[in-house]
């Protein structure tokens, strides 16, 4: 979202200066402040993560705050620093509207007020939108109806989670103090104190976010309706529930002790299940968009305008924002659960954002495997991966199983590290279950896929990796194809992915007019067990009559089998880099493998692991994560996906030209593997590179490398610092850590083992 907040801010710039007009535009910047080292450890964080993006950003020192402030009581409230944006600032939403209305009319747009939308209906290539004035037929709609975007996507047939909250604020009548000050100073976000306040012409505005306990949302408007002829109504407010807030701010601003508050404001405001607007086509929708979700209000509104105006002019998304995807909600997400995360959302607002962010409530979902309980028993540390529950770490007894996040190396440390060594010197058992399984049929499916997907197709019972690009050449989605017959294939992506890949095939199918193609999503359905490690193939051959060795099951291959009596597809291949199988079976089947697979393995000290263990493992052998190391900011090329494009194959598939021009021309940037010397904090991905003083590149990856014993991270630099042996450097918690580019991966796989890189 930074990049959306960047582009609204130069909008409304740019449109007051086109408009001549006075939009109530305030730009004093904006500042957080921190009153406890953790926190000022999240805004080191926050630094290490901003520096490669456009809008400037710095820490400052109480002194600074003090200077930017002069109305505050740094001492009695206890800032230790700030964090800056002297860019930001407040707009007043009415004069903005109308300006934009204004301009939208001088293109040709038509508005229409006071104009009722009672029907959508989906033809064969558009849509018919039936209001009270007659019936419009439009090629796109795009809900953004704020609190009625439910409603309006009631009638196009889907559903998102959104739910308006109550938020109040209140505004002061005059306080002397602020004659004395010679321009607006920045808005205030005091974390602890879970408030904002900004200066409202002579008098102060406080706007707090109140404890989920307190707080209050529209439950009934999600399950009935917006109340009939709701517009610029608000609600009643209730200071009583603001109290802690005003007793914090006037710590913070001795000032507010003799104000008078003039008027308080309670009113609507859209909320997701994860605060994050939705910003884009809707699954199972044709051109249907939406933009709604909007939880800092207006602020955003410039930038997404752009982006989504982009995308459905050009046919691809302009950059990486897969944050704000529509499809990251499915169905998993019942109406109780939203009105919980909402609630905790809004709630721990200002709480601290650490890396690997957990939070717990309205979890689990539907969305747990056959081994949920199993898995609590034996330790299991859970992650959430699209409304499933997935073990991230595993603790011992003799270890602390609690969740104890830091902005340091965390409590999982050391447990990661047994992980991988169990799975690199013995055998390790992962719960695969979230990946996200597609089964893709019919006559026409070969040439389908043929033109979709940057790679040849395998052969039957082959797997292989293959890439869908944008028409521009970006990478937009890896999966692993597995061909089990001639016009039969099963595709997997990550479980973050599911419904973002699965609409770009059934927009194609549409588009090409592909007749007897069916997509089938089975994800939940067919769940999956992971094995792997050197000892993997024992254990397995313990449970099946069918030959693992490399000669009848070799490498990227694929097996309908037979395992403890349960049947599976085996997938030869693993994210770890080692030798290992994936094994696909009925969801119903999956305790029962699991045990299996304990027993046998017994002999051999199986173990379970991890998603933490995974990504380190991953990160060692080089293998690339989709929405991280590649995305629609990066090329194929750029991203060292070459193995997996076969530009010159007959089939025109989706990105070819452009990537015809990208060999031509070449390329600016690379992904390369660094070694980082870091030790109490390793990187995590989006941490800014500096070379020479100056900011050249970004992280994507990192982890703590168990086999090389080393800090590692991948990063995008220009071309001609890509020379293995280049120093850098990366930031990291506000120190600029040594990191040299390595000539390859960190480690190798399994099959070509060798010595490590460093």
């Amino acid at each position: 979202m930074k990049k959306i907040h960047y582009n609204s801010i130069n909008f409304f710039t740019q449109l007051e200066q086109d408009t001549k007009r006075d939009l109530s535009f305030h730009r004093p910047g904006s500042l957080r402040l921190a009153s406890s080292p953790t926190r000022m450890d999240e805004f080191r964080y926050q630094m290490q993560r901003q520096g490669w993006h456009e809008a400037p950003q710095k820490l400052v020192s109480p002194d600074e705050v003090k200077q930017l402030v002069p109305l505050l009581d740094i001492d009695k409230a206890g800032v230790l620093g700030g964090l800056y944006n002297p860019a930001d600032g407040h707009i007043d939403p009415y004069s903005l509207t109308m300006a934009m209305a204004s301009e939208a009319k001088k293109f040709g747009a038509r508005i229409f007020q006071q104009t009722g939308v009672r029907g959508l209906k989906r033809g064969e290539d558009s849509w018919s939108v039936e209001t009270d004035q007659g019936t419009v037929r439009a090629s796109n709609v795009v809900n953004c109806a704020g609190f009625w975007a439910h409603e309006v996507n009631a009638l196009a047939g889907v559903e998102l989670p959104l739910v308006p909250i109550h938020h109040q604020y209140f505004i002061t009548n005059s306080v002397p103090e602020l004659q004395k000050t010679k321009k607006e100073f920045p808005v205030i976000r005091h974390l602890e104190g879970g408030f904002y306040l900004r200066q409202e012409r002579d008098g102060l505005l406080v706007g707090p976010y109140e404890h989920q306990d307190k707080m209050q949302i529209c439950e009934e408007w999600v399950t009935d309706r917006v109340p009939p002829g709701f517009g610029k109504e608000l609600f009643t407010p209730d200071l009583e529930r603001l109290s802690d807030h005003i007793e914090a701010a006037m710590e913070l601003v001795p000032a507010l002790h003799t104000a008078q508050i003039r008027t308080t404001v309670s009113g609507p405001i859209m909320y997701t299940a994860d605060s994050l607007p939705c910003i884009g086509p809707m699954p199972h929708a044709p051109n249907f968009w939406v933009a709604v979700g909007f939880a800092y209000g207006i602020i955003h509104s410039g930038g997404a305008g752009r982006y989504l105006a982009e995308w459905i002019v050009n046919g691809e998304p302009p950059f990486d924002l897969i944050e704000t995807d529509p499809g990251r909600f499915g169905k998993w997400v019942t109406r109780s659960y939203l009105f919980a995360k909402a609630k905790e959302t809004y709630g721990m607002n200002n709480s601290f954002t650490f890396p690997k962010e957990e939070r717990w409530t309205g979890r689990p979902t539907v969305r747990v495997s056959g081994i949920y309980q199993r898995h609590l028993d034996r330790g299991a540390q859970m992650g959430f991966h699209a409304g499933w529950e997935q073990p991230a770490w595993f603790a011992t007894k003799a270890e602390s199983g609690s969740y104890s996040p830091s902005f340091r190396r965390a409590n999982w440390f050391e447990p990661v590290r047994r992980e991988c060594g169990l799975v690199l010197e013995g055998v390790g058992i992962i719960d695969l279950t979230p990946f996200a399984k597609l089964e893709v049929t019919g006559k026409d499916v070969n040439v389908f896929l043929d033109r979709l997907l940057a790679n040849k197709l395998p052969k039957v019972n082959s797997i292989n990796i293959s890439h869908m690009l944008t028409p521009k050449g970006k990478v937009y989605a890896e999966v692993t194809v597995t061909r089990l017959a001639q016009d039969k294939y099963f595709v997997i992506t990550g479980s973050g992915s599911e419904l973002h890949d699965l609409r770009w095939m059934e927009d194609h199918v549409r588009e090409w007019r592909i007749e007897d193609v069916e997509i089938n999503n089975v994800t939940d359905s067919i769940a999956a067990l992971g094995i792997a490690g050197p000892h993997s193939a024992n254990v397995l051959s313990k449970l099946t009559d069918v030959s693992l060795d490399d000669e009848k099951f070799p490498f990227l291959h694929a097996r309908e089998m037979s395992v403890a009596g349960i049947p599976v597809t085996a997938l030869r291949i693993s994210y770890t880099g080692e030798l290992g199988w994936e094994l696909y079976h009925d969801r119903t089947r999956t305790s029962a493998l699991y045990e299996a697979l304990l027993d046998a393995g017994q002999a051999y000290s199986i173990g379970d692991f991890g998603t933490y263990a995974l990504n380190s493992l991953r990160i060692e052998k080089g293998f690339r994560l989709w929405g991280a190391d590649m995305t629609v900011d990066s090329n194929p090329f750029e991203a060292g996906l070459g193995p997996f494009i076969r530009v010159k194959k007959p089939a025109d598939f989706v990105g070819k030209e452009a990537l015809q021009k990208l060999l031509r021309e070449g390329f600016r940037k690379k992904l390369v593997h660094l070694s980082v010397d870091a030790t109490e904090v390793d990187p995590e991905g989006n941490e800014t590179v500096w070379c020479s003083g100056k900011v050249v590149g970004y992280t994507t990856s990192g982890s703590y490398g168990c086999q090389v014993r080393q800090s590692l991270a991948m990063a995008y630099l220009p071309t001609f610092l890509t020379t293995p042996g280049t120093e850098v450097e990366v930031e990291l918690l506000g120190h600029l850590c040594s990191a040299r580019v390595l000539p390859g991966a960190p480690a190798q796989v399994q099959a070509l083992r060798r010595k490590p890189a460093l």
